[in-house]
Order: structure tokens, then sequence, then C-alpha cells
């Protein structure tokens, strides 16, 4: 196994482990162990547990970020039918997962945030480049007079993330689909209404 591969590796096994565990809760030997690797293998790829954390919210990011633009920029879907489709995809894959771990990146916003701010600027560049898609979506949604002008998209696609980051939170306490369920509905029968029965 090459280099580059090897380090993928390391990433991605201890990806899942934070995953599942929280940054914090996942000891530098158990992701020695799920990897397969000697401690010294480990520091010739990174420098400590805070650098390779940081790569793993990147391996995050480089996952989540290309999956939300493909089908929120996809201009041969009206705006609101994107957006639709986004959450619909998030919740099969979060069903996928038997509803457990929630979302990486708003796992580690909790936890992080106020701990580490080197992680918190990285995990905040993840976020606003999440909520620039949705303002991007959202935007092009009231161009087309799906949605009322008096509609600020910034505004609303920031809302719509907080708010369904918190329903992934109940997701996990509840160990259920309904909180995520129920934020797409009340997302389109309330702030999107007007451009849902329009699409």
């Amino acid at each position: 196994m090459g280099k580059t591969s090897t380090k993928e590796a390391i990433i991605k096994k201890g990806a899942r482990l934070i995953h599942e565990k929280g940054y914090n809760n996942t000891g530098l030997q158990e992701i020695l162990g799920a990897a397969g690797i000697p401690k010294g293998s480990f520091y010739f790829y990174f420098k400590n547990k805070e650098d390779f954390g940081l790569q793993v919210i990147d391996s995050y990011a480089a996952f989540i970020l290309p999956m939300a633009e493909e089908i929120l920029c996809d201009t041969t879907l009206p705006p609101l039918t994107r957006l639709e489709r986004f959450f619909d995809y998030q919740v099969q894959h979060f069903e996928s997962m038997q509803l457990c771990y929630g979302c990486p990146i708003g796992n580690l916003m909790q936890e992080m945030s106020d701990l580490n701010e080197t992680f918190r600027e990285k995990i905040g560049s993840i976020y606003d480049a999440l909520c620039s898609l949705l303002h991007r979506c959202i935007l092009e949604a009231r161009q087309a007079g799906a949605l009322p002008e008096g509609v600020d998209a910034r505004e609303a696609a920031e809302y719509i993330f907080d708010s369904w980051e918190g329903a992934v939170m109940h997701m996990k306490l509840a160990k259920s689909a309904r909180p995520l369920v129920t934020f797409k509905k009340m997302l389109f029968a309330t702030l999107l209404k007007q451009g849902h029965e329009q699409a």
C-alpha cells in the first residue's frame, strides 16, 4: 500500500470512530488498532492527534460538499425541488446508518467549538460553504418567483441549516426519523409554502 493510500486508510478508519464516538472519546490507540498500524507510522503521516483530527474534518468536507453541490446546483430542476431532494437524500443516508451517530460536522460543531479554535474555524468554513450552497438555491427560487421578494435568502439558508442540525440532534435522541420528517414538513408547509405549491 502506497504512502497516500495508507494515509487515506488511516483517515477513513479514524473518521468512522470519531463519527461514532466523538473526537475526545476516540483515543489514539483505538485509531492505531482500527488502522492496523504502529504508533510510529501514525506520526509519519500526522504531526499529532489534532493534525489528524483536522484532516478528518477535511475528509468529511470532501464527501459532504460535493454531494450538496451536485444536488443543490442541479439547474435541470427547479430550486425548491433541489432543496427537497437534498434533504430527502440526507434522511435516506441517516436511515442507512440506523439513525445513529448524526451529522459528523454538526457533532464536531457541538463538541469542539468551545475547546479548540482551530477546529472551530475549520468547521465554521464548512458550515459557511454549506450555507452558501443553500443560499444560492434559495436566491434562485426567489428570482424565479417561487418565493416572495421579501425573503432574505442568506438568513433563510442559515435558519434552514440550523433547524436541520437541531432535527438531526433530536433524531439521535429519539432514534427515529420523525424529527427529520417533521423538519421537512414544516419547512415546506411554512417558510417555503408558496414555492413548494408552485413547484
